[in-house]
């Protein structure tokens, strides 16, 4: 079955071809189908609504079953900040390491004990005969004071789980642990009851 992965971003694409590969769905995007998708305001308040309002954009595009995440970093002391703003936490040119930056300047004085944090990513599917659902993952950890590993992205270098940092860790393992991981397993689980 062919899915849409509604997604501008190349590294979740690759992230997210990878964990739904096994499942029998051949995911596609932008590049496969020589579209160019519009830009999604993500209008939001929660992770639901954004990743609902990208995967019905998705399906308004190209008529497929489309698939859409939103994940962010919820930071305890910082009352659940970033959160669905995560992308975009620096600012408008915001750009992963400036993110990762201003995080870490934002708990500079916080003792690492309390400096927990989940990452959390919701995928929203939708069909183009009105179908759909979502599926909820998410990943406890702390965040770290300072960067470590080139693998991921995102907040990856700084988010330290029981496995270790995600910026260090094997995609393999980080995909048995990760929100995103986690949510496509439920996704998993929930699809076999619409195909």
């Amino acid at each position: 079955m062919k899915f849409f992965i509604a997604t501008k971003n190349p590294k979740k694409l690759k992230e997210l071809k990878r964990i739904l590969e096994p499942l029998g769905i051949d995911a596609v995007c932008e590049s496969d189908l020589d579209i160019v998708l519009p830009e999604v305001e993500e209008t939001g308040t929660t992770f639901s609504e954004n990743a609902m309002l990208k995967a019905v954009s998705g399906m308004n595009a190209t008529g497929l079953v489309s698939v859409a995440d939103d994940s962010g970093l919820c930071v305890d002391a910082l009352g659940g900040e970033p959160g669905v703003y995560s992308a975009r936490y620096s600012g408008p040119d915001s750009n992963d390491n400036r993110n990762i930056e201003k995080l870490l300047e934002s708990l500079k004085d916080v003792p690492y004990e309390i400096r927990t944090a989940r990452f959390v990513t919701v995928v929203a599917c939708v069909f183009p005969d009105g179908r759909s659902f979502t599926a909820e993952g998410v990943c406890e950890g702390h965040i770290t004071t300072e960067k470590h590993g080139d693998n991921g992205f995102g907040y990856d270098p700084v988010f330290e789980t029981h496995k270790g940092v995600f910026g260090e860790l094997d995609s393999s393992v980080k995909d048995a642990i990760s929100h995103r991981g986690k949510a496509l397993k439920k996704f998993s689980e929930i699809i076999k009851d619409y195909i």
